[in-house]
Parts: C-alpha cells; structure tokens; sequence
C-alpha cells in the first residue's frame, strides 16, 4: 500500500503527459486522415480513399511558387537573423559592457510583444520610412521576430564555453577575429543549429507579420488561408499535411545534428 502512494505522483505525471500528447497529436491525425478522403467536403467517417488530393496539390503551380517564395524569404530572414543574433548575444556576453539585462530585454522584446502589435508597429515603421510592402518589408520584420531565438540560444551555449579556449588562442598567436572564426564560431554550431531552424520555422508559419507587410505575391501561409476563404476541403488537408511533414523532418534533423555537434 504505501508502495502504491509513493508511486502515484510519478504515475499520475506520465499520465498527464501522454494525454497532454494525445491532444496535440489527435488534430494533427485527424487533419491528415480527411487529406486522403475521396470527397469534396471535409467531414467523417470516410468512405474511400484517395491520394488525388496530393497530386493536385504538387501538380498547383501557385502552391509550389507560394512555396518557393516562403522558403526564400526563410533563408534570407535566417542569415540576416542569425547575424544580427549573435553579434547581440557576444556583445550582452562581453567584458566591461554596461546595461547587459536592458540590452537583453530590448534584443527578446519582439519575441513577447504580440504578433498583432508587432505587426501594425511594423507597418508604421515601414510607412514611416517609405519602405514599400513586399518582400523586403516582410524579410524585415520575419527577422526583427527571429533575432530573439538566435540570441538567446547562441547566449545560453556562450555561457557554458570555457574561458581559457579563446585565451588559448590568442596566447597562440590569434587576434580577436581568428579566435572567433576558430574558436568561438565552431563551439556555437548546436546552438547556431538550433536557432536558424527556429527562424526557418517561424518564418515560413509567419501569418500576421506578413499579412501587414506583404505585397501581391503569397506567401505559404497567406495562400492556405485564401483558399480556406472559400471553404474548407481535402485539398488544404494535404496541403497542411505536407507541410507538417516537411517541418517536422526539419526540426528532427536539426535536433539529431545538435546531439551530434555535443558529442
């Protein structure tokens, strides 16, 4: 008996973890299920099958260009963020720096700010400055909600580096550049990793931002919800389907790598 009450804490948490498994992944199923139900209509149970829905999804010119732009404007706000986040994260990091928690408070004030306050800020940002709306607007404010993931997980792995690496290098002959190319550049790899495919992520899911900023041409997310405009069918399933299944072997390559470069 007191060996039953010991373990109930531990029992009722894994518990409460699968069930909270099972409401995340419930959706997710039901979602791709319909995206193969031969119908037009969304809705159970399902009577045929059919994999149509997926063949006209990549045979859709303007899904696969909708695609191809999301995916451009991921790895420019990537490269842009992950520049800007770590040169963030070395100067909070720095000797001598003043102001280090306001510096560090400022660079995570968009991740916390809501997306529709970020949004409309933007926009009169952009006006402001007479930035016309498009790619480059939306590249711009992707990045600004992208540098705060760079920065803190590039601050975590600095906080863990040894003192005496880049001493040892400077000792050896190196300047301050050499040091971080050789040095501190290699050892941020799993938290680089980590960061760039945090902002691949949340730039291709990006909906508010680009809404305010975008142009003519339609992003991933913006296409999905014009078509939801008009109603929902099996087609958007299989649309989300590919998706999920695309970001989710992203995040678990980044994931495999990262244990890897800990190694």
């Amino acid at each position: 008996m007191r060996s039953y009450f010991s373990d109930f804490p531990k029992t009722a948490l894994q518990a409460s973890y699968w069930l909270f498994v099972i409401y995340l992944l419930l959706p997710l199923a039901l979602m791709m299920a319909i995206s193969f139900k031969d119908a037009n209509f969304v809705a159970f149970p399902i009577d045929k099958w059919t994999l149509k829905w997926y063949a006209q999804v990549l045979q859709d010119k303007q899904f696969l260009e909708a695609c191809l732009y999301s995916i451009f404007i991921a790895v420019m706000t990537t490269l842009f963020a992950t520049i800007i986040g770590v040169w963030i994260a070395l100067l909070i990091s720095a000797e001598g720096i003043m102001a280090r928690s306001v510096i560090f408070a400022l660079a995570c004030l968009p991740a916390v700010v809501p997306g529709l306050i970020n949004a409309i800020s933007l926009r009169i940002f952009i006006r402001v400055l007479d930035i016309p709306t498009g790619t480059g607007a939306i590249i711009l404010g992707h990045t600004v909600h992208a540098v705060p993931f760079v920065v803190i997980m590039v601050l975590t792995r600095l906080r863990s580096m040894p003192n005496n690496l880049v001493d040892a290098a400077r000792d050896l002959g190196a300047d301050s550049f050499v040091a971080f190319m050789r040095v501190t550049l290699p050892y941020l790899v799993p938290a680089l990793a980590g960061g760039m495919v945090f902002c691949v992520l949340t730039s291709i899911d990006d909906f508010v931002r680009t809404f305010f900023l975008g142009g003519y041409q339609t992003t991933l997310p913006m296409l999905i919800f014009a078509k939801v405009q008009g109603g929902m069918s099996p087609e958007i399933n299989a649309m989300a389907t590919l998706v999920l299944i695309v970001t989710a072997a992203i995040g678990l390559y980044a994931e495999h790598f990262t244990r890897r470069s800990r190694m």
